[in-house]
């Protein structure tokens, strides 16, 4: 069976240098609730890439699902950051690393 995660990655937009307060509690907020229903997997900051804030590992049953919640994401809905989601198919013991 196929296993994926989707990565998506949390872009800096121009208005990125005038981020809240108000609009940092709102992006930990959803973070905290994305991660008690079990859609994050992973996520943090990225240091020393610029034009590049985090990044979220996401769990969804689709591609769709995980755009869908990207489109959420306070601070891409306020306009401090864009995303770029991908698909990443998981390799482990369970499925011999891709072989």
């Amino acid at each position: 069976m196929e296993k994926w995660l989707y990565v998506m990655f949390i872009e800096k937009t121009k208005s990125y240098n005038r981020l809240t307060k108000a609009a940092v509690e709102r992006h930990v907020a959803n973070l905290k609730s994305l991660d008690e229903a079990g859609r994050i997997e992973l996520a943090g900051v990225f240091k020393g890439y610029p034009g590049v804030a985090g990044m979220y590992i996401l769990r969804a049953e689709s591609y769709e699902e995980a755009e869908a919640i990207c489109k959420t994401e306070p601070l891409v809905v306020e306009g401090f950051a864009s995303y770029k989601l991908k698909a990443l198919q998981v390799a482990d013991k369970e499925n011999n690393y891709l072989l």
